[in-house]
């Protein structure tokens, strides 16, 4: 892959990767960083209705499983990055041949060719 295209593939990881943070930064900030008492806005003295914990507990799991998989997002971005560093970025790193174009354009990420994906997801690689 020649520079001018690893490049490009740089800048839209770059991209991802700031897009990613906000949601993060966002989710903490909406979700997992305020009480349950102040999320529902009530400021007496009065429990909340079970239901309401229920309610509040779930929208917490929930953002917690999206942080998490953004987490994973974000790692497999900064994975990408340091494969265009190196050099090695744009090349299966199960057969070594070179991932399409198409297939980068769709996943900047990705680390397998279309074939090497399917016999992983098959269950007979890696």
């Amino acid at each position: 892959m020649d520079k001018k295209t690893r490049e490009k593939y740089k800048k839209i990881l770059l991209e991802m990767r700031a897009q990613i943070l906000d949601q993060i930064n966002g989710l903490s900030e909406d979700t997992l960083s305020s009480s349950q008492r102040d999320s529902s806005g009530d400021l007496s003295g009065y429990s909340m209705h079970m239901a309401d914990v229920g309610t509040d507990n779930f929208q917490r799991e929930l953002a917690l499983g999206l942080v998490s998989n953004e987490q994973q997002v974000l790692y497999r971005i900064d994975e990408a990055l340091r494969r265009i560093e190196e050099r090695t970025y744009g090349k299966c790193e199960e057969c070594g041949q070179p991932i399409k174009e198409s297939r980068l354009k769709a996943l900047p990420f990705a680390t397998l060719c279309i074939s090497c994906k399917e016999k992983e997801e098959a269950g007979g690689g890696r």
